[in-house]
């Protein structure tokens, strides 16, 4: 099996540097996997580039598909506040918490005039998706916020943005 497994990578890996968008389906539902296919495919008038931003969880392994990789788990967890812990980032509540934070600022401070550096220049490239992937331990709490924040201000950008929780329905 490994072997065959080696030969079959090998074989794409042709296709796969040619490939205009790389979904790695492992961890998505056929819902999901569904939703991504009509968005990436299925709109109509002339495509601009899309920011898939992605939250996921560390423990679960990173999203493959991911360009660009942000890790989180340096602000505090959500997770270790018993009135928080079971609540997704998505709530009001624990944004609030994780964008309160003195270093969720200062991470913002630094990420969107990268982000605004950079994103022209892969468009300019020719790139049609730009996935950044968005992780902190379970991907439930602090990197669900980041994400749900960040795709509000580049939708203030004029962006195409998609927002994906991967992890988000994992119990910790």
């Amino acid at each position: 099996l490994k072997k065959a497994l080696r030969r079959e990578i090998k074989l794409l890996s042709r296709i796969r540097e040619e490939a205009a968008t790389i979904i790695d389906t492992s961890s998505l539902t056929p819902h999901q996997l569904r939703k991504l296919i009509i968005e990436f495919y299925l709109k109509k008038g002339p495509k601009e580039m899309t920011v898939n931003l992605v939250s996921f969880g560390y423990k679960y392994g990173i999203p493959l598909e991911s360009d660009l990789l942000f890790d989180v788990r340096f602000l505090p967890n959500p997770y270790f506040i018993e009135k928080l812990k079971p609540l997704p980032g998505t709530s009001e509540k624990v944004k609030k918490f994780v964008l309160s934070q003195r270093d969720t600022g200062e991470f913002f401070d630094k990420l969107y005039p990268l982000l605004n550096h950079i994103i022209p220049l892969y468009k300019k490239e020719g790139k049609s998706y730009l996935t950044i992937g968005i992780g902190c331990t379970g991907g439930r709490h602090r990197s669900p916020a980041i994400v749900q924040e960040i795709g509000e201000t580049l939708k203030k950008q004029k962006l195409e943005i998609t927002v994906t929780h991967r992890d988000l329905d994992h119990l910790s």
